[in-house]
């Protein structure tokens, strides 16, 4: 304890500027304080705290270890909290976004949480479009593709893949594509995002750049329901997601093509804001998404 208590008297002088100011919020003495930084000095073998008689500053090498030590007791602090929350029962209103194609995975878990949980009220919207979690006041969502916001933190769930499908009927008529430049004389459904506007990118291979096919696009849907639902009338071949298509492969209703040009498995995450304490609701949704999504279906 005698690290975590320098750790601790140094951070509290790095902030506060003084031995004196440490010592208060510590409720220790100032003298103290000074020995416990001057420990950990001497323990980590650099100085961290640039002394004069008018104040006190961090050298460049105690910026960079006072950073990870506040991560280190902000840790702490999380540790604590929860195990307090621990005791505390979920309930109230719980609110969840996720992908519209979501309800797939999402759905068959509900039963199971709401029977364990009863006095959760989970409240969830299934949309594609780009949202602010802070703003628009969601608990956690469900997300794939990359984690640009600095305010929220994740965790990862199940994996999947994006496939080329095609009718029976479509390829009856038209040949099944057996190399990327044959894409060329075939028509193409294609997913629109709702709020970029912009075409989904199938997933060809990293090895395969430059030789990307020009595709011949006959329908365009911001739906990906509705992308499904074109593609088993044989109006084209289309990209999606492994989970939505997979009992359409089992009955023989869609055919999978084109898949070892296919590049690899892309991930769900669970994202919510990382306030610094998660509440019981979030924290027991997170825990049951983890344990039932966490490996690929």
């Amino acid at each position: 304890m005698d690290k975590l208590s320098g750790m601790l008297a140094f951070v509290k002088t790095a902030e506060l500027g003084s031995f004196v100011a440490a010592g208060r919020a510590l409720e220790i003495s100032a003298s103290a304080v000074g020995k416990g930084v001057a420990r950990l000095e001497q323990e980590v073998g650099v100085r961290l705290l640039q002394r004069s008689t008018r104040r006190i500053q961090l050298t460049a090498e105690g910026r960079l270890f006072h950073e990870r030590c506040r991560r280190v007791l902000d840790d702490l602090d999380d540790a604590q909290a929860m195990l307090s929350l621990s005791r505390e029962t979920p309930r109230g209103k719980l609110r969840v976004s996720a992908p519209i194609v979501g309800y797939h995975f999402l759905i068959p878990l509900v039963p199971e949480f709401l029977a364990r949980y009863p006095e959760v009220e989970l409240d969830i919207t299934f949309s594609d479009r780009a949202i602010d979690l802070i703003d628009e006041g969601i608990d956690v969502a469900i997300r794939s593709g990359d984690l640009r916001d600095s305010r929220l933190v994740s965790r990862p769930l199940q994996t999947f893949r994006l496939l080329l499908c095609a009718a029976p009927s479509y390829l009856e008529r038209h040949g099944t594509p057996a190399e990327l430049r044959d894409l060329a004389q075939h028509a193409c459904v294609r997913f629109r995002h709702p709020d970029s506007g912009k075409l989904l990118d199938w997933p060809w291979r990293e090895d395969l750049a430059g030789d990307e096919p020009r595709l011949r696009t006959v329908l365009a849907c911001n739906n990906i329901e509705a992308v499904l639902g074109a593609t088993l009338r044989g109006i084209g071949i289309a990209c999606m997601p492994d989970f939505l298509v997979r009992d359409a492969l089992a009955e023989g209703r869609l055919a999978s093509v084109l898949g070892p040009h296919l590049g690899p498995a892309r991930q769900f995450r669970a994202l919510w804001p990382s306030s610094r304490h998660l509440s019981p609701k979030v924290r027991v949704w997170v825990d049951h998404l983890g344990a039932q999504l966490s490996s690929p279906p």
